[in-house]
């Protein structure tokens, strides 16, 4: 039996239909970065350690490194481009507080990590929002502990987790 070396992929990606012929062996995060120009998801380790490559996969959180783009054919992907704007809070059109650099509305989470100074040098900040949100539809109001565990797939180098931790609590009030 002969091994497929180019795979067919079509899925839904930030809410549009793409479709490209990849190498068989290609991880979405690859996929979603040099196929498509998605440059927000980030490749930190390639091995599952860091989580700055967390994507939605359906809904649910995945670190786009252990996922093959052949696996997410016939899916739907959300990266943290995705995200601004889908909850219709902030500012929109200002480029002010609030608001994603098209001028659209930040995600909570997004809004809450600017408001409580969740980031530094930023590498880590779209996978950690990325996981944020999939902690919050889990569990709606977390505990402090129950954030730290639920971000321990997730490193940041910069900032010591105490200012990621409380944008998480903040979020979690903006969306309740």
């Amino acid at each position: 039996m002969a091994v497929a070396r180019e795979v067919s992929v079509q899925l839904v990606v930030n809410g549009a239909p793409r479709a490209a012929t990849v190498p068989a062996r290609t991880l979405l995060v690859h996929f979603l970065r040099d196929q498509l120009r998605l440059t927000g998801t980030h490749v930190g380790c390639d091995t599952t350690q860091c989580g700055a490559c967390t994507v939605a996969l359906d809904g649910v959180a995945v670190k786009s490194c252990t996922v093959l783009a052949a696996q997410a054919d016939g899916h739907e992907v959300t990266t943290i481009e995705g995200l601004t704007g889908q909850h219709g809070a902030g500012q929109q059109g200002t480029g002010q507080h609030g608001a994603g650099q098209d001028g659209s509305a930040l995600d909570p989470v997004q809004q809450a990590f600017q408001d409580e100074h969740a980031l530094q040098c930023g590498y880590c900040t779209p996978g950690m929002v990325m996981a944020v949100r999939q902690l919050l539809a889990d569990h709606p109001r977390p505990t402090e502990d129950e954030v730290r565990h639920a971000l321990s797939g997730n490193i940041c180098r910069c900032t010591g987790y105490q200012n990621i931790v409380a944008a998480v609590l903040r979020a979690a009030e903006l969306e309740g």
